[in-house]
């Protein structure tokens, strides 16, 4: 009679396991199929544990541009900026340089034929030499 019973034991056992198992697999493939990377935001009220994490971006708090390893102190599109060296953002906010050209003081020049800034920025030529190719005194 005691052999019977843990043969039952042992049966309950193994089904629970299984029917744990099933079920954990079916709530992760519902929580996999809930997350989407376009889906829309909830409208409405949301639980505060529920709710997204805030990002901070520099245009509704321009002091992140402040933080040690920002790419910049100026915002410009969303994105903080170093108007000074970024060729993208050169001066001023959406001034771009050209193709060859890199930014420098907030200029777009030239880095191979510019006596100030020649192969790269603040590179200046001595009064001897030119700058030929982005190397002063090339030949």
């Amino acid at each position: 009679m005691h052999s019977i019973c843990n043969f039952f034991l042992f049966v309950n056992k193994n089904k629970m396991k299984t029917l744990f198992l099933l079920a954990m697999l079916m709530a992760l493939a519902v929580f996999v199929s809930a997350i989407s990377p376009g889906s829309e935001k909830p409208k409405g009220k949301i639980n505060r544990f529920l709710s997204d994490r805030v990002v901070l971006t520099c245009e509704k708090y321009p002091e992140v541009c402040l933080i040690k390893g920002s790419a910049g102190s100026d915002c410009c599109k969303n994105k903080c900026v170093n108007l000074s060296t970024d060729v993208s953002n050169c001066g001023k906010c959406g001034k771009k340089c050209s193709y060859g050209k890199i930014c420098c003081e907030g200029k777009c020049v030239n880095p191979r034929t510019n006596e100030k800034h020649c192969g790269k920025c603040d590179n200046k030529c001595n009064s001897e030499s030119s700058c030929i190719y982005g190397m002063c005194s090339y030949a």
